[in-house]
């Protein structure tokens, strides 16, 4: 009895030591801009957009995926033109990046300095506001009321509800949400995931993010741990 108590204990700390801290998808939103569109000319870029990144080491087919744009306290694609949708074929590469222009272009601020990859007509909150990614259309969803299964990421700013744990700080004209390690960082805290800053948006011709793979410096084996039950 002793020695089955001793395996079953080894196995759950083997498997404690396997699993990562947080249940982070490997698509992520790694940009956020919904200053863009001002019809000043300080603006830093005259349309919206989203980046976002794959955190893994296998392409990954977008077919069918949402993001979608919620106000402050509003519902997840309360419009059409509150929804985009990417088209068949499309995918992400490993440690990449995608960048889907939104809105419409406007005389103030200037053009984004990569093409994007996608384009749609959601317009986000300049201040205030929230967008997820989804791998299936959340027509009209409150917060908390999502298909189950199909939100992969999301992000608020302001005083936006449905953060994750804790909302950015507002947006401006001139300041974009970013996330660290450009992607990598995902420990489901807006707040602590996510640089409020002068962005610069990558697109799939951009590098590959070098650091999306990095193995842990601490990596413990399976003999070190048989070893704690000698």
């Amino acid at each position: 009895m002793k020695k089955l108590v001793t395996i079953l204990g080894l196995t759950a700390v083997v498997a404690m030591a396997a699993a990562p801290a947080f249940a982070a998808n490997a698509l992520r939103i790694s940009q956020a801009w919904g200053g863009g569109g001002s019809a000043t000319a300080t603006a830093t870029y005259n349309v919206d957009y989203v980046e976002v990144f794959n955190n893994s080491g296998a392409a990954i087919n977008l077919s069918g995926y949402t993001i979608e744009y919620g106000s402050a306290t509003g519902s997840w694609g309360s419009s059409g033109t509150n929804i985009f949708t990417f088209p068949v074929g499309a995918s992400i590469a490993p440690c990449s990046y995608v960048l889907v222009q939104l809105g419409t272009a406007s005389a103030g601020g200037a053009a984004l300095p990569v093409t994007a990859d996608y384009f749609g007509t959601l317009a986000m909150g300049g201040t205030n506001g929230k967008v997820a990614l989804f791998s299936a259309v959340n027509t009209n969803l409150a917060c908390g009321a999502e298909l189950p299964g199909t939100l992969v990421d999301k992000v608020s700013w302001g005083t936006a509800n449905c953060s994750e744990v804790a909302a950015t700080p507002a947006m401006s004209i001139n300041l974009g949400a970013g996330r660290n390690g450009d992607g990598t960082v995902d420990t489901d805290n807006n707040s602590a995931d996510f640089t409020m800053g002068v962005l610069v948006p990558r697109n799939s011709a951009s590098p590959a993010n070098t650091g999306c793979l990095a193995t842990p410096a601490a990596n413990r084996t399976w003999g070190s741990l048989k070893s704690i039950y000698r």
